[in-house]
């Protein structure tokens, strides 16, 4: 990994875990001043150090995600704007409450590598990089990679309301594609479909490490037409799309696999736009959840979890029981 070579040692020390640390699984999306992490700093890098990062990002990430992330790294200078400017206007927020907003402020993490200059052949590794609201996990074993969740998103303000930058969606997809499907659903559907009248406050599951499926799951793919089929697809789209084509097709293989029919999608909350609502889609192996209600509905919360497959925990066991090791 051309970064790890470019690290100065002090560097390396904050950067590296060992791969059965339990810092590899301590994640969160929530400000580090409410959930502090370990890692290097993206500001504590030199610029030829960024790059190299963001080059490993764009390894992991289509071009689609990558933006996505980069938008949602940039929002904190929007974000933190916007709260200086309540703060001018309004009450001061108690000492030690006012958070640090900087689209630097991710840190990146490799488990289980030497700091060698070539990769061992056989080597099991993982990587991360996490902040406010971006938070991108992938777990490789002998240069295949076979974990790359959870895979979490989020922005605040959903829907930038003012400055030069009003009228940026940055997970505008997100809510548009869910909403598409919603509204294509006949009133017998939508009362299946829909979990709840109220949103939960946030996601059901959110930094939780063992995932299991959520009840009740809303309204099966099996009692779709096909064209809410088709559009429910293109809302598995929004997310798998996000990554590089060979994790995209691998996680679009293991939907296909496990049977599209048993998908099924649910709703809480408000049908209309700018309103608190909540949304997931979840199959035999894989689970979305959505949530836009905080900031009074412009706020969201996005994560793709794998239910055997979440930090390479499930996969990496099954992939060493079927893989001779000397």
């Amino acid at each position: 990994m051309g970064l790890l070579k470019n690290l100065e040692p002090a560097q390396a020390r904050q950067a590296m875990f060992p791969f059965e640390s339990d810092e590899r699984m301590h994640w969160h999306f929530i400000p580090t001043e409410m959930f502090p992490r370990k890692g290097l700093l993206v500001r504590d890098m030199n610029p030829k150090q960024r790059g190299l990062l963001h080059d490993l990002l764009k390894t992991a990430l289509s071009q689609r995600g990558y933006l996505t992330a980069t938008s949602i790294m940039d929002l904190e200078t929007v974000l933190k704007a916007l709260e200086a400017g309540q703060r001018a206007a309004g009450p001061q927020p108690p000492p030690g409450q006012v958070l640090e907003r900087d689209p630097e402020k991710y840190f990146f993490s490799v488990f289980g590598l030497p700091l060698t200059e070539t990769l061992p052949q056989k080597a099991t590794w993982g990587w991360r990089i996490e902040g406010h609201h971006v938070s991108l996990h992938f777990t490789v074993v002998n240069g295949t990679l076979v974990a790359s969740s959870p895979t979490f998103f989020g922005s605040n303000p959903a829907e930038v309301r003012e400055g030069p930058k009003k009228g940026l969606r940055i997970l505008g997809a997100e809510e548009d594609a869910a909403r598409a499907l919603l509204l294509s659903l006949d009133a017998s559907q939508r009362t299946t479909a829909m979990i709840n009248a109220t949103a939960p406050g946030d996601m059901v599951t959110m930094n939780t490490l063992d995932i299991n499926p959520l009840s009740p799951a809303g309204l099966g793919a099996a009692a779709m037409t096909a064209p809410q089929r088709e559009l429910l697809m293109k809302l598995l789209d929004v997310y798998i799309g996000k990554m590089t084509a060979d994790i995209a097709e691998d996680r679009l293989a293991r939907v296909r696999k496990a049977g599209v029919e048993k998908m099924a999608f649910a709703w809480a909350g408000e049908t209309e736009r700018g309103k608190k609502h909540y949304y997931r889609v979840q199959g035999p192996t894989f689970l979305i959840e959505y949530d836009n209600t905080q900031n009074d509905g412009n706020h969201i919360h996005s994560v793709w979890r794998d239910f055997n497959g979440d930090f390479g925990r499930d996969l990496l066991r099954e992939h060493l029981k079927s893989t001779p090791h000397p």
